[in-house]
C-alpha cells in the first residue's frame, strides 16, 4: 500500500475508535451540550425582552432577538464541543495508550487525524441539534438560500477545524483531564465576550476591542448574515482568515508537540 493510502486506512481506524469513545461515553458530549441550549433558553425567555429592547432602542422584539442570538450561540457550540477533544487527547497521552500505538505499524499521524476528524464531525452534530431547539423557539433562516446554506456549512467546518486543531494542542500540553479542561476553557469564554449577545457597538468603548478582534466576532457576524440575509461586509473573509491561520497554527503547535514526546 503507498503511504497515502495506509495514512487513510489508520486515520479511519483512529476515527472509529474516537466515535465509539463518544457513543461508549456520552456524559462529557451531553455536559458541553447543555450548556449552549440552556444559555439559549436563558438569554430567550429570561432576557430576551430587556435584550430587544436594548438593541431595538425601545421596542421589545422577542422573535427578533431570537433570530440575532441563535447564529452566536451555535457558534458558540463548536467551542464548547472541542473542550472535549482537549480532554479526550489528554487522557490519552496521560493514559499511555499514545506510547503504545507509537510500538504499532501505524501511520504516526492517525492518531491526531482521527481525534480532529472526530472532532469536527461531533461539532457539526452539536450545532445541528443546537439549532432544532433555536427552530423550536422560533429561529428562522429567512435569508438563505441553497448557496447560503452551503456557504453556512462550510464556515462551521471550518471554523470547527480551525477549534479542533487548537484544542488538541492544548490537551497535549495538559497533564491530566483536569488540566485540559482547563486550558480549553477560553474556547467557551471568547464567545461570551464576542457579538454573540449584543452588537459590538452597544458595548462600552472600552470594551469593543475585545469584542472585534477575535476570531469569535467576526465568524458569528458572518454566519448570521448568511441566515438571515444581512450584510456581512469584511466579516467573511476575516472569518475564513482567522479560521486558516488558527488551523495552521494549532496543526503546526500540536504536531510538534506530538512528535517531541519519547517514542
Amino acid at each position: 500500500m503507498s503511504t497515502l493510502s495506509l495514512a487513510v486506512r489508520d486515520s479511519s481506524t483512529m476515527l472509529r475508535r474516537n466515535l465509539l469513545h463518544a457513543r461508549r461515553y456520552p456524559s462529557m458530549t451531553l455536559n458541553l451540550l447543555l450548556t449552549p441550549v440552556m444559555l439559549l433558553l436563558l438569554f430567550v425567555y429570561v432576557f430576551g425582552d430587556v435584550m430587544s429592547a436594548g438593541i431595538g432602542g425601545g421596542g421589545s422584539d422577542r422573535a427578533a432577538y431570537i433570530a440575532y442570538v441563535v447564529p452566536g450561540i451555535l457558534l458558540m457550540t463548536i467551542g464548547g464541543t472541542v473542550v472535549g477533544t482537549a480532554v479526550s487527547v489528554s487522557n490519552d497521552m496521560a493514559e499511555g495508550i499514545i506510547a503504545r500505538f507509537r510500538t504499532m505499524a501505524i501511520h504516526r499521524g492517525s492518531v491526531l487525524v482521527g481525534h480532529v476528524v472526530g472532532s469536527v464531525l461531533q461539532s457539526v452534530l452539536s450545532v445541528v441539534l443546537v439549532g432544532a431547539v433555536g427552530v423550536t423557539i422560533g429561529f428562522r433562516a429567512t435569508g438563505a438560500g441553497v448557496l447560503e446554506w452551503l456557504a453556512a456549512l462550510g464556515l462551521i467546518v471550518l471554523f470547527a477545524t480551525a477549534l479542533t486543531w487548537i484544542a488538541v494542542g492544548m490537551g497535549l500540553i495538559s497533564p491530566n483531564a483536569e488540566a485540559a479542561s482547563n486550558n480549553a476553557l477560553p474556547m467557551i469564554l471568547l464567545p461570551l465576550l464576542s457579538s454573540a449577545f449584543v452588537p459590538v457597538d452597544a458595548m462600552p468603548g472600552w470594551f469593543q476591542p475585545v469584542a472585534e478582534y477575535q476570531p469569535f466576532t467576526p465568524a458569528i457576524e458572518t454566519l448570521r448574515g448568511l441566515l438571515l440575509g444581512t450584510g456581512i461586509g469584511h466579516n467573511g473573509w476575516l472569518a475564513v482568515a482567522w479560521s486558516l491561520g488558527l488551523t495552521v497554527l494549532g496543526y503546526l503547535w500540536a504536531t510538534s508537540r506530538f512528535d517531541r514526546d519519547p517514542a
